[in-house]
């Protein structure tokens, strides 16, 4: 059977979104005299970001104001949230110059039960779209819908009137192709993942104006590693680092602005350089079986918390390439009067990790009960044929569902 368009865009959704989900093995490529090094897990999905208010920011959201979709940046902003309760629906048009029918769907919730503590909820939903198998032959086998989702519980506590802590866990199902290879031997991938979080916030003085200084910390996705076959390899989640802060200035009764800057890291290993034979350019093997290593650390040798560890020190070109590793999303915030928004960001990945660079643009619009939000994604970085990220809309929108019950 040929599994070609599942493969495809298995390639280009986790290329697009800074992972793979195989290890590299092939001969490291060239840019700018720097290898070509993407860093690899499984389930890339859970690094979209998936609200168009970050979006519309630069994918910043770790330390800016709480609201239900802090679940994905920062559950312990909850915690700090203005409103008692609410709710949050986002769909994403994801990669559709590539595929049309690649789509993530968010749903977040959250209440307050006190003044110190807060729960939440979100469910997250990734569909590749339909994909039709067919044999050798162009015979057709079956249609297929691969799909992928995030089932996550979050609680927030206020440890100080200025600092609070969140904790979370995830259950997350993986369906690429389940049952549909000729011996039967690829299953869902499933796993169990756990974030913690940490945020800060005082009032303070910005450009002579009443403001606010917040910052950020989360370590998301640390779980057990996910397999997709009953005896294949497992795969890394795609445990991050967030840490970032954000300036708020109240410039007058009507008029305040917000700048946040987000800086990023996999907690995974990074791919080695394997060694070659000298003449035929292939990758060889030790006496079990397994590539050897050049330069670097072969990643399929460690556990996950040796790779949260290692991850800091492991890459094959040292220190330079380490900080190569680092994401960064600036963004800021306009409000007028407290309902309507405009929004802008520069997201950059270095172009050996990825190369993810855009500007993105938003706006929101506030309306007693309920919070419109849109942004539009603008590539930076041209590429023949055109960038499969042009045209990334994103659409959200929040519910105060306390205020129902007042009006």
């Amino acid at each position: 059977m040929q599994l070609t368009r599942i493969a495809l865009a298995s390639v280009f959704v986790t290329l697009f979104t800074g992972s793979q989900t195989w290890a590299q093995v092939g001969a490291p490529s060239q840019l700018g005299g720097a290898n070509l090094n993407t860093i690899t897990t499984a389930v890339p999905f859970l690094m979209i970001s998936p609200d168009a208010r970050s979006g519309g920011m630069g994918d910043v959201g770790v330390a800016i104001s709480a609201d239900a979709n802090a679940i994905h940046w920062n559950a312990a902003k909850l915690a700090f949230a203005k409103d008692n309760t609410g709710l949050a629906m986002n769909y994403t048009p994801w990669l559709r110059n590539l595929v049309p029918d690649i789509s993530l769907s968010y749903l977040s919730f959250y209440k307050k039960i006190d003044d110190l503590q807060t729960f939440g909820a979100s469910l997250r939903y990734f569909s590749l779209g339909d994909i039709t198998f067919t044999s050798i032959t162009g015979e057709q086998i079956a249609t297929f819908r691969p799909n992928e989702l995030a089932l996550d519980g979050v609680y927030a506590r206020k440890l100080s009137d200025n600092f609070s802590l969140g904790i979370g866990l995830r259950y997350i199902y993986s369906n690429l192709a389940a049952g549909l290879d000729q011996n039967n031997q690829t299953i869902p991938g499933q796993s169990a993942a756990a974030d913690i979080s940490g945020y800060y916030e005082d009032k303070t003085e910005v450009f002579g104006k009443d403001g606010k200084i917040a910052f950020g910390l989360s370590i998301t996705n640390l779980g057990a590693k996910i397999a997709y076959t009953e005896s294949g390899n497992s795969n890394f989640l795609p445990t991050n680092l967030r840490l970032g802060t954000a300036v708020t200035a109240e410039i007058d009764d009507y008029n305040s602005i917000t700048f946040a800057l987000d800086l990023n890291k996999l907690l995974v290993p990074s791919n080695p350089i394997y060694a070659r034979d000298p003449l035929t350019g292939q990758i060889q093997f030790d006496v079990n079986g397994n590539p050897l290593v050049a330069q670097g650390e072969d990643p399929n040798q460690k556990s996950v918390l040796e790779g949260v560890f290692s991850s800091f020190s492991d890459a094959p070109s040292g220190g330079i390439e380490e900080l190569r590793e680092i994401n960064i999303a600036a963004g800021m915030e306009y409000w007028y009067n407290n309902v309507f928004a405009l929004r802008s960001g520069y997201f950059y990945e270095h172009p050996t990790k990825g190369g993810r660079q855009y500007l993105t643009f938003g706006a929101g619009l506030k309306y007693q009960v309920f919070n419109l939000n849109f942004s539009y994604l603008v590539p930076t970085t041209r590429l023949q044929g055109g960038n499969p990220l042009e045209n990334t809309l994103r659409f959200s929108m929040m519910f105060d569902l306390a205020a129902f019950s007042n009006r």
